[in-house]
């Protein structure tokens, strides 16, 4: 599955030759940066003593020169990270994108958002931070030039060196755990605004959203408590190293007046000291103001090498004969993928010893309670989650060895909560394909029974539905992804609660639907709490506590459990009512 180097190694590594160029140029600009004191240098030592106009203008040229190429070096560092935070991000954020959005199947979830950390490690790379952080390694560099002026010089701006770094260091001890602490609240913050947001309606109605207001607010303040603690700490920090950096130079500015006093150094020499001593301590004056930003981009660089660190490049798999839709189910078992459940005897099973097939054209209905593990076996037969024991196949393969998206234009999958996403109905029902045809689209909506009520919309298949958009009611919204189910009439139709939300037009059009399906060789799987859901099915699967209770053909599963109700209770009767039983509405959803 894995090449040897992950695409966030090799994203990291090209970053990484990049920083190496950039600390080339950060070489050349910090040596054009004695430009300034060397300049000025000359002008007290040489030019003032010897009255040379020429020599003036010399020096005025070949400085003009020297910032020119200052200004080229530093425009092409700052370009060069520019381009690798965006290439960086190019590289990476499918990848970012693709594993929140599987996130949502593990049974754990990410402290953050690996799309967003990505953002972060791209603005912090795409800006100064870099560059102070690279000007860093020429303090020593600058310091030793001080000493070589004069050894008191150098001794002062050491220990200025020593404070300022000493400073740095505290800031980083000191706001590091509460910026941590605040990303980890803002993050929470931000799932629960997206929650009350969905969950608007009965917040509401339930007279919740006060509390819920609280309740985010709470969190946010959380969050703001432990951002404006680490900025406090930063900003005094940073104003403290500025002020002692100005402090400094003058300093060494009045030590150099008095060692040229006693004629030890020159008057040039006691303002290119102030400059380089000043320049020695600014890229540490510049990281404690970038310091925020840097530790920032290092925890969201450390999540996201968690998140996806160890992703590898896909391989070329073989592609598979398109599937025909046969289905085979063999001592299949599936343990809870909660691994905060699990006690002392392990994870739980919420499904175990199922057993069945079906073959091209069957429809197959799955009936139980709540909690009898029907939308478990969903998700294993769409390929969401894979068995622990026992082996679910298509046409005789396992799900790990098609590739899942090649695949997944052969599956079509309604879910129990149906979630459309921004954007028009076509795209919607199209999957979001965009060489997806006319034709194709309009014939998903008449096989699921929904062309004349998009026709009755405003723009028709062009109408965009939701933020800001047209709210559909919950039946229509179904009926829309019932279509998206079966666009392109899949090999593999699994419906999980289909009706749920659907009157008895829906009731109809869905069984038509089913029967179309069967008729055009589609396998459709269907889980049911209503009679009406299993009208054009031939096959029954009766589940309870997770465990096979009885499979094969509709009518002869119907008898076998008339006859077991009536041993049981002593009553008559055989209709489908009696033995599945349409669920309450205060029936929590599997």
């Amino acid at each position: 599955m894995n090449t040897k180097d992950s695409q966030f190694k090799i994203a990291t590594r090209r970053l990484r030759s990049t920083f190496l160029g950039v600390a080339v140029f950060s070489a050349a600009v910090n040596i054009l940066m004695l430009t300034g004191p060397l300049f000025m240098l000359q002008i007290y030592d040489r030019v003032l003593s010897s009255r040379s106009v020429p020599t003036l203008v010399a020096l005025v040229v070949l400085v003009g020169v020297l910032y020119a190429f200052m200004a080229v070096f530093d425009f092409i560092r700052l370009r060069l990270l520019s381009r690798a935070a965006h290439r960086f991000d190019l590289d990476l954020m499918p990848l970012a994108q693709k594993t929140w959005i599987y996130q949502g199947l593990a049974a754990g979830r990410l402290s953050s958002r690996p799309e967003q950390d990505l953002s972060t490690v791209r603005q912090f790379v795409g800006s100064n931070g870099p560059v102070a952080l690279l000007d860093l390694p020429w303090v020593p560099f600058y310091l030793a030039l001080v000493f070589m002026l004069h050894q008191w010089l150098g001794l002062l701006a050491l220990a200025g060196a020593v404070i300022v770094i000493s400073l740095a260091l505290i800031n980083e001890f000191a706001t590091r755990g509460a910026i941590r602490e605040g990303a980890g609240h803002e993050f929470s913050a931000s799932q629960i605004g997206q929650q009350v947001h969905d969950s608007s309606e009965p917040l509401i109605a339930m007279g919740m959203a006060g509390r819920m207001t609280e309740r985010w607010g709470e969190i946010r303040r959380l969050a703001m408590g432990h951002a404006q603690k680490a900025a406090g700490t930063s900003e005094m920090v940073s104003a403290s190293s500025r002020a002692f950096r100005l402090l400094l130079q003058s300093s060494i500015l009045a030590l150099g007046a008095y060692l040229a006093i006693y004629q030890q150094i020159s008057a040039g020499a006691i303002v290119a000291a102030s400059i380089i001593a000043g320049r020695a301590l600014a890229p540490v004056d510049q990281a404690i103001g970038q310091w925020k930003g840097f530790v920032r981009a290092r925890l969201a660089f450390s999540r996201l090498k968690k998140a996806i660190g160890d992703i590898g490049m896909e391989d070329a798999r073989t592609q598979l004969p398109d599937p025909s839709g046969k289905v085979d189910v063999n001592g299949l078992i599936k343990l809870t993928p909660d691994v905060e459940q699990a006690g002392a005897s392990g994870r739980p099973p919420i499904l175990q010893d199922v057993n069945f097939r079906l073959d091209p054209g069957d429809g197959l209905g799955v009936i139980g309670p709540s909690t009898a593990g029907k939308s478990s076996l969903a998700r294993l037969l769409t390929g969401i989650w894979l068995p622990d024991r026992g082996s679910v196949t298509l046409d005789g393969a396992g799900f790990g060895l098609w590739d899942q998206e090649a695949l997944g234009r052969h599956i079509g999958y309604l879910p129990q909560d149906v979630s459309l996403i921004n954007g028009t109905i076509r795209q919607n029902i199209s999957r979001f394909d965009p060489s997806a045809e006319d034709d194709d689209v309009i014939a998903a909506a008449q096989l699921a029974g929904v062309h004349e009520m998009v026709l009755a919309l405003p723009d028709g298949y062009d109408t965009s539905i939701g933020q800001g958009a047209t709210m559909l009611s919950g039946g229509q919204a179904q009926r829309i992804a019932l279509a998206q189910a079966v666009y392109r009439q899949p090999a593999l139709v699994v419906l999980d609660e289909p009706n749920s939300n659907m009157d008895s037009e829906g009731d109809a059009a869905l069984s038509n639907c089913i029967k179309a399906l069967r008729e055009a060789g589609s396998t459709v799987v269907v889980m049911a709490h209503r009679p009406s859901a299993i009208a054009s099915v031939n096959k029954l699967l009766m589940l309870n506590g997770g465990r096979q209770v009885d499979f094969g053909d509709k009518q002869d599963v119907l008898q076998r459990a008339t006859r077991a109700v009536n041993s049981e209770q002593g009553k008559t009767g055989s209709d489908e009512v009696r033995v599945l039983k349409p669920r309450s509405k205060a029936a929590p959803a599997e």
